[in-house]
């Protein structure tokens, strides 16, 4: 019926995310306009970064009510990814910690949105 193809995130800065977010995922967005910046991720799913002030239709929306939640293949990957973006001055709100659903990690981008890292219970 239909295909899942990106997920828009409504930014202050559109400079400053594609930025943190070329940072940490260790690629260059692709400029689709002056406002609009896209990241590729694997399965055909896109992060994209959408200047909040040039939303059409207008947006109200701002940062912090969302979480992307990244599945890491294991735990030293994990720890390994937490480090790296520590040491990029990404803030954390949640340290590498034992959850109900496996392993996490809760940092947030300039934003406020919410990046979740986490290994799943096997």
């Amino acid at each position: 019926m239909f295909t899942f193809d990106s997920f828009v995130l409504y930014v202050e800065d559109i400079e400053t995310s594609k930025a943190f977010y070329s940072d940490i995922f260790d690629c260059e967005g692709n400029v689709l306009s002056p406002t609009f910046v896209s990241f590729p991720l694997n399965m055909g799913i896109n992060i994209e970064l959408k200047q909040l002030a040039q939303a059409d239709p207008i947006s109200k929306v701002t940062g912090g009510g969302t979480e992307l939640s990244l599945i890491v293949k294991d735990s030293e990957t994990l720890h390994h990814l937490f480090n790296q973006w520590q040491s990029k001055s990404v803030k954390f709100l949640q340290t590498p910690i034992k959850v109900v659903f496996g392993l996490s990690a809760v940092a947030v981008d300039p934003d406020g949105h919410r990046i979740r890292l986490f290994v799943p219970n096997q």
